[in-house]
């Protein structure tokens, strides 16, 4: 929801610091093996979700 949270505030032109809280729950939840491998797949354009 973080980078879903960030794509729709940019698309607003709004502040995305809403988003933060997100970020800061998934980022305790998830092992950081998982996000280092997520944003890898975002960064090559293959994440298998809708972002």
């Amino acid at each position: 929801d973080f980078h879903r949270c960030q794509k729709a505030m940019a698309a607003k032109g709004a502040d995305a610091g809403p988003c933060q809280w997100y970020f800061r729950i998934y980022k305790s939840l998830c092992p950081l093996s998982w996000v280092a491998t997520w944003d890898e797949y975002r960064e090559e354009g293959t994440f298998p979700g809708k972002i």
